[in-house]
């Protein structure tokens, strides 16, 4: 930095910025709901829907209904008591405006109102009202119906624009014998790059509800079209039904699931615990875990105390039933769970979770107890039930070798790769670079648009595979045919992080994984078959954020002009309408078919180029939704696949 430089950056008090009110949340939005994609969106909903559960959950209220607005906007009711409607003795303000204004304000820190609660740290009201334009309560309440509205407006106080300004006092408009609570907002476009809520995201998520909490009523209606959709969601059977769901394309090896619970008190915080597993002849375990409804998606101690317990069950039967011996080479946990769908959900007072979007569980107690419960449950169970013990002890110990067999396969594979590219020549063009920060490796459809590919891409950084055609299901594979599929050893060398358990991020030599196939029903099959592959085998890189889908455009739109030819590409039927307008009179309109069409500069131009392409990257927002989604489409079981088709196809 240069003598004047400093001399005109003064750093003094009047450098410091204070944040006031709800700005820290605008300010940075991802501290508080993760993201402002689609995730982050669709959390603002949970934030308000967990208020909801969490009234109900603790015996105030049986429902609660979401309903999408044609104005983009989302409302959410439940039959609670109703957010306090009072003034504060202190605060000098209703309830009501505390809650929707003030952060870390609510009543679950005491445990008096709510023994368990998913909404914890007081700041989920007050954080959708920052990130949105409007927001309106409606509460319900000793007989009378009372309002308040918030926007995005000038604050007299402070004298500026603040989010989540309440524009009126709390004032009662109407009567009502009913208590409860709505919600209504409409996400802020200036936060979130789009604000159109998903039918089936929180079509799933009402499902799981409904499932952990048998007997309450769900409703989602979506106004959005001339014509009212609505769901009801329901379950007598809780955790069975959920059971039974997720693994309704799968073979289970035991028609009754192993179901138990129990509660337990230590260092003074309640938790009471349910479980529900059944083992199939999957190949790979599936495990949904709750902490008071809210989904623990990044696990945490219940899960890892629950995993322990239950293995050492299972080793000391092992060894009891005369299945292992002393001098045996033994099983490990991740062997045992091969093939088992398990929801584990737990309620507790003061959950300890890492961050705000409450994905992790931190509590030492919820280890212990989960440890203990899993040991002496299943323990019980594996004694009266010694047959179908045997049958999943002999899996996880038939798992174990093949888990051998992969590490040694993997070795001999990198042996004789080592760490160069020249094993790859003429079946993968590597890119120059060997910084993994800045590298693409591109998985192209056909060798047509493989060799196009090559010749158009920037050979610093891109890395081209030509797929030569539909790889193996990968789901109806064992895993010895997907370990001696050619094409498959290729994509792993080159990858190079190995598969399943010898899966190692540190080893990736790229950061992003595209796969470019055709705009067509073959292409999509092709897409398909790769995800299915990566999310069975490979499953951290899309975690990740690694792997990404190449959108090549459907239409190029073109004109001679004055200075030249005039080009337009529409990735869409939508997109085309608004091109042809833009291109103007005489546009004339190429459909592509395929890849291969395109020459080196157009593919250059529309699918590899950084500056101009789109590529869609692909996440897994919903653990079970994806689990049972991949297993109904590309599994064996043809029945649950056929009624899917017939409910959701276009024919």
């Amino acid at each position: 930095m240069s003598e004047v430089n400093k001399e005109e950056q003064i750093y003094d008090v009047t450098a410091l910025t204070s944040l006031e009110k709800l700005e820290p949340v605008r300010i940075r939005p991802g501290m508080y709901i993760g993201s402002t994609g689609s995730k982050g969106l669709h959390h603002c909903i949970w934030e308000v829907l967990d208020n909801s559960i969490d009234e109900i959950s603790n015996g105030y209220g049986d429902r609660a209904v979401i309903i999408l607005n044609k104005d983009k906007s989302v409302s959410v009711e439940d039959n609670g008591r109703g957010i306090p409607t009072g003034i504060h003795p202190l605060r000098k303000k209703s309830g009501v405006e505390m809650v929707f204004t003030e952060l870390h304000t609510g009543g679950k820190f005491d445990n008096k109102n709510y023994k368990t609660s998913g909404g914890l740290h007081g700041v989920g009201a007050a954080v959708v009202n920052a990130l949105s334009e409007w927001l309106e309560v409606e509460v319900k309440q000793g007989g009378k119906i009372y309002k308040q509205r918030f926007e995005y407006s000038y604050d007299k106080g402070l004298k500026r624009d603040m989010p989540g300004t309440p524009v009126t006092e709390l004032k009662v408009i109407g009567k009502s014998s009913e208590t409860g609570t709505k919600v209504t907002f409409k996400p802020d476009k200036e936060v979130f790059g789009h604000n159109e809520f998903r039918f089936d995201i929180i079509d799933e998520r009402l499902q799981e509800l409904a499932f952990q909490n048998k007997g309450i009523t769900l409703i989602l209606k979506d106004e959005r079209k001339d014509e009212v959709v609505e769901k009801q969601y329901h379950s007598t059977r809780g955790l069975l039904d959920f059971i039974d769901y997720l693994n309704e394309s799968k073979t289970a090896i035991h028609k009754e699931p192993i179901v138990f619970d129990g509660e337990r008190e230590i260092n003074g915080i309640s938790m009471y615990s349910e479980v529900c597993m059944q083992f199939t002849d999957s190949t790979t375990e599936y495990m949904a875990s709750y902490v008071n409804n809210i989904p623990t998606t990044e696990a945490g101690t219940h899960e890892t105390g629950f995993k322990t317990g239950m293995t050492r069950a299972f080793k000391e039967w092992a060894k009891k039933l005369n299945l292992i011996k002393d001098k045996d080479k033994e099983f490990e946990g991740d062997d045992l769970r091969e093939g088992m769908t398990a929801i584990l959900r737990i309620k507790l007072t003061n959950p300890i979770f890492e961050g705000q979007t409450k994905t992790k569980l931190g509590n030492n107690e919820a280890y212990t107890m989960m440890n203990d419960l899993a040991y002496t449950k299943l323990s019980e169970w594996i004694e009266d039930n010694k047959e179908l013990a045997t049958t999943i002890i002999t899996n996880a110990l038939q798992a174990a070798a093949r888990k051998d067999k992969i590490r040694k396969i993997n070795e001999a594979e990198k042996k004789k790769i080592g760490k160069g590219a020249a094993p790859l020549a003429g079946k993968v063009a590597v890119c120059t670079l060997k910084d993994k920060t800045l590298t693409e490796f591109i998985i192209v459809e056909g060798d047509s648009a493989g060799g196009s590919a090559k010749q158009a891409r920037d050979r610093r950084f891109q890395s081209i595979m030509p797929s030569k055609g539909k790889i193996m299901n990968t789901e109806k594979q064992n895993l010895e045919n997907v370990l001696a599929s050619e094409e498959l050893k290729i994509f792993n060398a080159a990858v190079g992080t190995g598969v399943l358990d010898n899966y190692s991020e540190d080893d990736l030599r790229y950061d992003k994984i595209i796969i470019m196939s055709d705009a067509d029903v073959d292409g999509y099959h092709i897409r398909t078959l790769w995800m299915t592959y990566i999310y069975r085998y490979m499953r951290p890189l899309i975690a990740s954020g690694h792997l990404y889908i190449a959108l090549p455009p459907l239409y190029k739109v073109y004109k001679q002009g004055k200075k030249g030819e005039i080009v337009k590409y529409a990735y869409s039927d939508d997109e085309l309408e608004s091109v042809k307008k833009e291109i103007g009179k005489g546009a004339l309109i190429q459909r592509y078919k395929g890849l291969g069409e395109m020459n080196a500069d157009q593919l250059w131009d529309t699918t590899l180029n950084p500056e101009t392409r789109t590529i869609q990257q692909v996440t897994i927002e919903d653990a079970s939704k994806a689990e049972k989604m991949v297993s109904l489409l590309m599994g064996d079981v043809v029945e649950p696949r056929k009624n899917y088709m017939y409910k959701y196809g276009e024919f």
